[in-house]
């Protein structure tokens, strides 16, 4: 009787490891997280689902809840107009106090106009628009007088004018038919187009637009990387394919998911490759057509970097011959002595300058303002 019990216990402890082992392997095998990807990338899951170790969900059907409760609210325009003419004030100030200084003196003879005519050309103002401003002031100063209350207040006005107060500098990022607005941004490597493209949907986000971003820039991990990161800080889907792919189609995917979810604006980050012009008109040439299978392109950026100079200059010149640049955005203009820069662009190219960037920060750019700009110029 003895040995039948000791047999009993040990096939029911047999039964119970082996009952305990199944359970162990069957929650091992559903913690696994499902397998495949997708083109979308959503924002990050909240922190229940983090702390929770629970899958998140595939990230293309992922809606308004799975973004993060620290998602960040970025600036709206007014303040980064303040800083506007903060940063610019001290970047730009030498070449207003400058000018000052010299229309200022007790006699404006031909040395003091040449000097004047110095100062703008090392600013980038360009050899035209320089010469067209100096006959200004100097028709203008002999008509009014030269005391240095008139002088600051002509300068002021005829330096606004040298910039342009009649172009519309809006940039148009909804669309009609209830498509989205499409906004490409070009321009080459190194200029800060793809930060560009994250800035410019903080600006969107803050002023409660709904936005998607394409990652077109496939030939770049770090830039598909980067991009995708913006999108997470402000809850907003980037759209991405794999390295190497093809540019047009993520585009197309791109405007695609925009449709599909009633999206505000799709903003497409391109490749900036100068190494081979006619293989970069191809191939933004392309996504642009493919695009507009779908929808109208809007907007066409160009974004310069300010430091460059005349390089930026000719750089400027490539890509209006490949599309149809619609607007100018004016990256590291804090960083530049030389903003003349702002008036030889728009008078080479004949679009305005719609949008500056003014330092490093995520909330460091803003809406050019021509009365903003020139009031920084002069302190």
């Amino acid at each position: 009787m003895g040995d039948w019990l000791y047999l009993i216990i040990a096939i029911a402890v047999v039964g119970v490891l082996t009952l305990a082992g199944l359970l162990t392997s069957g929650r091992r095998r559903r913690a696994i997280p499902p397998s495949g990807g997708t083109d979308v990338i959503a924002p990050p899951p909240t922190e229940t689902e983090t702390a929770t170790g629970a899958p998140p969900e595939p990230a293309v059907d992922a809606g308004p809840a799975a973004a993060a409760p620290t998602v960040e609210r970025p600036e709206g325009t007014a303040s980064r107009l303040v800083r506007l003419r903060q940063r610019l004030s001290r970047s730009q100030g030498g070449l207003g106090q400058g000018l000052l200084a010299l229309l200022s003196r007790d006699r404006l003879d031909e040395d003091t106009w040449e000097a004047i005519e110095d100062t703008l050309l090392t600013a980038d103002v360009g050899v035209a628009p320089t010469q067209a401003l100096v006959e200004r002031l100097r028709t203008r100063l002999r008509v009014e007088g030269g005391q240095a209350p008139d002088a600051r207040a002509v300068l002021r006005e005829e330096l606004i004018e040298l910039v342009g107060t009649d172009l519309d500098r809006r940039v148009q990022v909804t669309g009609a038919d209830g498509k989205p607005g499409v906004v490409l941004v070009v321009g080459v490597n190194g200029a800060g187009k793809t930060t560009t493209v994250g800035k410019i949907a903080r600006i969107l986000v803050a002023e409660d637009l709904t936005v998607t971003l394409g990652a077109a820039d496939t030939f770049r991990a770090a830039a598909v990387d980067q991009l995708a990161t913006w999108g997470e800080r402000v809850g907003v889907e980037v759209v991405r394919g794999p390295e190497g792919g093809d540019p047009a189609s993520v585009a197309f995917e791109a405007v695609k998911h925009g449709l599909d979810n009633g999206v505000d604006t799709v903003l497409i980050d391109t490749a900036g490759r100068l190494q081979n012009k006619a293989g970069l008109m191809d191939e933004l040439g392309k996504v642009k057509r493919v695009i507009e299978k779908q929808a109208p392109v809007t907007e066409v950026l160009l974004v310069l970097d300010a430091t460059t100079g005349q390089n930026g200059l000719i750089q400027a010149r490539v890509f209006s011959e490949i599309v149809d640049v619609t607007g100018i955005v004016l990256t590291k203009l804090d960083g530049s002595a030389k903003g003349g820069i702002v008036v030889q662009v728009q008078r080479e190219l004949g679009v305005p300058v719609k949008l500056v960037g003014l330092g490093e920060g995520a909330d460091d750019m803003a809406p050019f303002d021509a009365a903003a700009f020139v009031d920084a110029l002069l302190g």
